[in-house]
């Protein structure tokens, strides 16, 4: 059993221009109103896969209705704690060379009765065979030791987790030991006070997290693809070329392809294969819609592994 837990899930506007021109007039080309939150986006992509999972987190007023009204739809089991506020609003801002502007609001200030359902929730499906996905930021009135709490509190159940966070929220997480975990390259910079230059210096700094006892990392370095290590393995995928549209959520699709073959028992060589198809895809894609299956099947194909020395 899958879940991914949102700890701020919003609606998603993302508006796409030509250039983004600072302090000056700018035409809107067109826009796309979504539903998501790192976690959610997660489970999107596990549903395009034909998986199941459960999305978990914080929802209240207008803004978290519409969003587990949109997920229902899309045929994702919701499980959310209702809150008093009222889930953000996140502005995206594309532009035709693929980069992006992003917008967001901080969310709801969440009580501590709120947060403490939400752990007696998580605390109820953890278990042997669940794998806990805890990704993106945390709302008001939530400290940044949360998810080292979650983390430690499921373990003693013998449930795994991926953890996919930025920051503190990361450093802290990190204490606790996850499982899986997903960064980017500036994540991890930030991290560990280094600028990382090529694969190998990712890889090194990588495999530091694994002697602090991470089972599995997966550092993506954007367009120049991502490296994955565990204690038998440290190789890098080099990007594959694709027609950029937008980069929002192709982390996520990364972490939802990871989990997913993890949850179907196949190989990590598969499992990894599956998450270059799957994110490279995502950049196809407008907004946070998960990859067309048909190109993923396509790039899974043209993904090649080169070892790290």
């Amino acid at each position: 059993m899958i879940v991914t837990v949102t700890m701020n899930p919003a609606v998603d506007r993302t508006v796409w221009l030509d250039h983004l021109e600072k302090g000056g007039l700018n035409r809107i080309l067109s826009k796309k109103t979504d539903v998501g939150g790192k976690g959610i986006n997660v489970s999107k992509t596990i549903h395009t896969l034909g998986l199941k999972s459960i999305a978990t987190g914080l929802i209240g007023g207008k803004s978290g209705r519409m969003i587990e009204r949109v997920l229902q739809e899309q045929g994702i089991h919701t499980d959310f704690v209702r809150i008093e506020g009222n889930n953000r609003i996140n502005t995206k801002v594309a532009e035709t060379d693929g980069s992006v502007t992003e917008l967001n609001e901080l969310g709801p200030h969440i009580s501590e009765e709120e947060l403490n359902d939400l752990l007696q929730k998580l605390y109820q499906y953890a278990a042997e065979d669940t794998m806990f996905v805890f990704s993106g930021s945390v709302p008001d009135g939530v400290s940044d030791e949360f998810y080292e709490l979650a983390i430690k509190m499921v373990h003693q159940k013998g449930a795994k987790v991926f953890l996919d966070a930025d920051r503190m929220l990361l450093k802290r997480g990190l204490k606790a030991k996850p499982d899986f975990l997903k960064v980017n390259q500036k994540e991890l910079e930030t991290l560990c006070g280094k600028k990382i230059s090529d694969a190998k210096e990712a890889a090194i700094l990588g495999l530091q997290l694994l002697d602090e006892g991470v089972g599995f990392v997966a550092i993506s370095l954007g367009a120049e693809g991502a490296v994955f290590l565990s204690q038998n393995f440290c190789v890098r995928c080099p990007g594959l070329k694709v027609p950029i549209v937008s980069t929002v959520g192709a982390g996520d699709g990364m972490v939802g392809a990871l989990v997913s073959s993890w949850e179907e028992g196949i190989s990590f060589e598969a499992g990894i294969r599956l998450a270059m198809a799957v994110s490279a895809a995502a950049v196809t894609t407008q907004g946070t819609r998960p990859a067309d299956q048909m190109m993923v099947m396509k790039l899974y194909q043209k993904v090649k592994f080169e070892q790290i020395q």
